[in-house]
Parts: C-alpha cells; structure tokens; sequence
C-alpha cells in the first residue's frame, strides 16, 4: 500500500508570497546568527525556529496549520513567519469585535505618529507611513530634545501586524520618556535597550536608526542593526552602514554613533525594508533606486521630495502586491 501524503492537496504557495515569506525568514537568521556566538539559549532556540521554518518552506509543509491540516492564512504568516498553527475560525460578533479592536488600534498608532512637515532651528522633516495592515510595526518619530535639538527614529520591529504595533508604541514611550533626561546619544541608545529587552519577549527585537540634529549641519547617527541612511546631495549617494545589533536581544549591549556633515540642500534618507525591498517580480525596487529619486526630485522640501520618491515607488511597483510596512523619512537642511 502506498504511504499516505501527510500534507492537505492545498493550491501552492504563490511566488510572491513564498519569496516575501523567505525574506523575512532569511534577514532574520543573518541577524540571530550574528548574536549567536555570544547569545544565551533562548536567542539559540529562537535561531532553531528558524531554521525549522526555513525547512518547512523548502520541503513544501511551510503555512500548513499542525492541527487542522488546513493552509494558515497569508496574513498571519505575514505577521509571524515562525506561525505553526491557523487561528480558529471566529462567528460574526466575534469577528465584528476583532475588527472594532483593530480600527482603534490603527486611531491609537496614528495618534502617536508625529507631525508630517517638520520645521526646527534650520531643519526640516517630513515622512510617508504605511502600513501593510490596518496597523504597522515600524517606528517613526521626531522629538525635540534639550535645548531645542531635534531627535529623529526609523525603527522595524520584527513581525506585524497587532503584536509588532504594540511594541511600535513601547519604543514611542521609551524615547519620549528618555531624551528629555539630554542623555549622550550612544548612552540614550543604551538605556533605551535595556528597557525595550526587560519588556519584550526573546523571540522580540527591532532595528532602529536614532539620530540628533545640531546647529550647523551635523547630524548623529546611532544605528541599531538597520538599513543603511543615505547622505544625498545634488551629485552623489553615500550609505552610512549600520554596526551594531538591533535591540532587544542584548540588555547590556554597547552603542557607537557617527557625525555626517549635511549641506544647505542636502538630504538624509532613512528607510525600513518595505521600501528598499519592496518587489516587483524578482527585481526588488533597492538602495540605489531611493537615492536616485531623491536626486531627481526637484521639490525644495523634504514633503515634495517625499511625494517623488513615494511616486517612483508605485510606479517601480504597479500592480505588484505589498509584503511589509513601508517607513520612509527625509531630514534636510534648509537653504535659508
């Protein structure tokens, strides 16, 4: 007798989604492995996890709940790709009840945004904010400082979704609560780590870019484990790369910062991957393409270069469907 096929004869996986899926799967191992060296055995496990999804996706069992034996849904699995299980099916008050708990959600985290067109003592800011969902997991925000110094975030949270919102919102309040103490940024980064790990799980992290803005044209970086920021002037792009691991999965880890000079005119871009890897096909759409359409833009204010970049986008994108949260912000120096 012929073994019998253990998985449901489910439509496969589309191309997209698989290839979505991989990606998050895939950055999240190169960033466990990184601690790994060093980690304690619950960033192990975690590492594991991954590796038992990275598994079930190349043999074909990836997205199958292990109860029912039926397909998870694409959004969960979007949310958590380490998800095993689907989630019950909810009766028509119960999911009336989940959809109201979301909607204000989504009015919650659209409170704590900040103010689209920024102005401060020769700097201006604006952002484009998107989320996959009705709410997001990346982290955005501007702050004024001591001494009316501007502090601007761009933060992913790993996963989506309601979890990663809520942890969007805990790394709102921790920096609203840490930069008025006028902490060195390094130290604020630190502080900010400990408490972001002592309120998060061990599977929970996020990378995040936080910077400060100074009188003159210096800028601040300090990077925990994200994208690259992009230095665009009217002749040419420059990355500032990220060194250290994202937070959330050391309490005690060490930051360093870097100072880049931006010019009357001159842009910083900060980014989170549902931008730079936003796919069309198998051509993601890319750092060099971002730095590009900044340079061609011709709006003299980071909002009108906001909508060009935002534009080139969903032209590169057209029909194409969305896998992540997109974060985008632009930091200029005004000519006046």
């Amino acid at each position: 007798m012929a073994a019998k096929n253990p998985l449901p004869n489910l439509a496969p996986m589309p191309d997209a989604l698989h290839t979505a899926l991989r990606n998050q799967l895939e950055y999240r191992r190169r960033t466990l492995a990184e601690a790994a060296a060093t980690a304690g055995p619950q960033i192990v496990q975690l590492l594991h996890e991954v590796d038992a999804a990275l598994d079930r996706l190349a043999s074909g069992a990836y997205g199958i709940c292990e109860m029912c034996h039926e397909a998870v849904e694409d959004e969960q699995l979007l949310a958590n790709p380490l998800v095993r299980f689907c989630l019950d099916h909810l009766g028509p008050k119960e999911q009336d009840a989940l959809q109201k708990d979301l909607e204000l959600a989504a009015q919650i985290q659209t409170r704590l945004l900040p103010k689209r067109d920024f102005r401060c003592d020769g700097w201006r800011v604006a952002y484009h904010y998107r989320p996959l969902g009705v709410v997001s997991g990346d982290y955005c925000d501007l702050i004024m400082g001591p001494g009316e110094q501007l502090y601007f975030m761009v933060g992913d949270v790993a996963g989506k979704g309601v979890a990663a919102s809520m942890l969007m919102a805990n790394l709102n309040a921790i920096f609203r609560a840490l930069i008025p103490l006028g902490l060195p940024l390094a130290e604020l980064m630190e502080r900010a780590n400990r408490i972001f790990t002592g309120n998060t799980l061990p599977t929970q992290f996020a990378t995040l870019i936080c910077g400060r803005a100074m009188a003159g044209g210096a800028l601040e970086l300090c990077s925990a484990g994200h994208l690259p920021a992009l230095v665009v002037t009217k002749d040419s792009v420059d990355c500032v790369e990220s060194h250290g691991l994202p937070i959330g999965l050391f309490s005690e880890q060490k930051f360093t910062t870097s100072v880049v000079e931006i010019e009357s005119g001159s842009s910083l871009v900060l980014f989170s991957d549902g931008v730079s890897e936003a796919s069309a096909g198998e051509e993601d759409y890319g750092y060099e393409r971002i730095g590009a359409a900044v340079m061609r833009s011709t709006g003299p204010t980071p909002v009108e270069i906001l909508s060009d970049c935002v534009r080139d986008l969903e032209l590169f994108l057209g029909s194409a469907p969305r896998f992540d949260d997109q974060t985008l912000m632009v930091v200029r120096k005004s000519d006046a």
